[in-house]
C-alpha cells in the first residue's frame, strides 16, 4: 500500500466520480482506475460500488476513508516537522549560561528567541563559562552564553554579543566609597571578594590587578554575583563585578567606576563543527540584536 494510493482513494471518495477525481489529481482516468483496483485487491474488499452515474462508498470504504485521511494528515505533519527541524524552527535547544547573564542578556535573548521560534523547546542550564564550553564539545549543550575570553577555542566558535566593564563594589562604610571613580591600584590594600577559580572572571580580575601593579589579597570567593555583593555588604571586602550584573545592588553597597575601564565581553559559543540549525538560529538572533555599553 502506498501513500499515493491513499491520496487517490480519498480524492475519489470526495468526488464520487472517476473523471472529476482524475482532473483534481491532474492525471488521466485509467491510472486512477488501476490504482483503486489494486488498493481493493490489497485490502481484499471492494471500497466502492460502481454505477453509470459514478461511485459510492461501501461500508468497508467508509471505514477505510477515516483511516486514509488520518494517514495522509500524519504524513503531512511528519513532512512539516522534518522541514521545520532542518531549518531550526522546531526541536530542542539546550542553552548553557553564566550567572551574570541572567540580569539582561539572557532574558533579552530568550524573549526574542521564543517570539521568532515558538515551536522550539528551550532547556536552560546554568554553569561556568569553562563548563559550558566543555559540555558543548561533549554535545550535552547546543549553545552557550559565556564570559570571554575562553582559554581554548579551537573547537569552539565564539561571537561577542555584549560589551561590559568591571566596576568596583564597596560597602558604603568603607572610606573609599566617598569616591565616584578611582584607579584600580587604589584597591591594592583592600581585601577582595573574588569569583571562584573556575570562573573566567576570576582570571580576568587577577590579570587586571597584575597590570595595575599589585596582587589582590583574596578574603573570600563566591560563584554568584549576588553572593559577592552580599559579602561586600557585610564589609568583608571589595569586589570587581560586571556593571550589567549590578542592577539590583543591595542597600549599603556602592558602585564605583574605574579610571581606566576594564572591558569584559559576553559571547555566544557553539561548536565549530556540526552546530545544530537551532543553535545557528539562536546565534543569528543574538548577533542581530547585540548590545554594547
Amino acid at each position: 500500500m502506498e501513500l499515493r494510493q491513499l491520496l487517490y482513494f480519498t480524492t475519489l471518495a470526495e468526488t464520487l466520480n472517476f473523471r472529476r477525481a482524475a482532473e483534481r489529481l491532474n492525471l488521466s482516468q485509467p491510472p486512477l482506475t488501476v490504482a483503486i483496483r489494486k488498493l481493493e485487491e490489497e485490502l481484499g474488499t471492494a471500497l466502492f460500488v460502481r454505477s453509470s452515474r459514478g461511485v459510492t462508498l461501501t461500508a468497508a470504504g467508509e471505514v477505510a476513508l477515516r483511516h486514509a485521511r488520518s494517514a495522509l494528515i500524519e504524513t503531512e505533519q511528519l513532512r512539516q516537522a522534518v522541514v521545520e527541524g532542518s531549518s531550526g524552527e522546531r526541536g530542542r535547544l539546550a542553552v548553557g549560561f553564566v550567572g551574570s547573564a541572567i540580569y539582561a542578556l539572557l532574558p533579552r535573548l530568550i524573549r526574542l528567541y521564543q517570539e521568532h521560534y515558538p515551536k522550539a523547546d528551550l532547556v536552560l542550564e546554568e554553569a561556568t563559562s569553562t563548563d559550558i564550553a566543555r559540555r558543548i564539545l561533549e554535545r550535552r549543550l547546543d549553545v552557550g552564553l559565556v564570559r570571554l575570553p575562553l582559554l581554548d577555542t579551537q573547537a569552539i566558535e565564539t561571537h561577542v554579543v555584549e560589551r561590559d566593564e568591571l566596576v568596583v563594589a564597596v560597602a558604603v562604610a568603607n572610606p573609599i566609597a566617598h569616591n565616584d571613580i578611582l584607579p584600580l591600584d587604589a584597591l591594592k590594600h583592600e581585601p577582595f571578594i573574588l569569583y571562584t577559580r573556575v570562573s573566567i572572571l576570576h582570571t580576568t580580575i587577577l590579570m587586571a590587578c597584575h597590570r595595575a601593579g599589585f596582587v589582590p589579597r583574596i578574603a573570600q570567593e563566591a560563584a554568584q554575583v549576588y553572593t559577592i555583593l552580599s559579602l561586600v555588604q557585610s564589609g568583608l571586602g571589595v569586589a570587581l563585578v560586571p556593571s550589567r550584573a549590578t542592577r539590583h545592588v543591595p542597600e549599603g553597597v556602592k558602585l564605583l567606576r574605574l579610571e581606566q575601564a576594564q572591558p569584559i565581553d559576553a559571547g555566544v559559543v557553539l561548536p565549530r563543527e556540526a552546530a545544530t540549525p537551532l543553535a545557528r538560529n539562536f546565534l543569528a538572533l543574538a548577533l542581530a540584536h547585540r548590545d554594547s555599553v
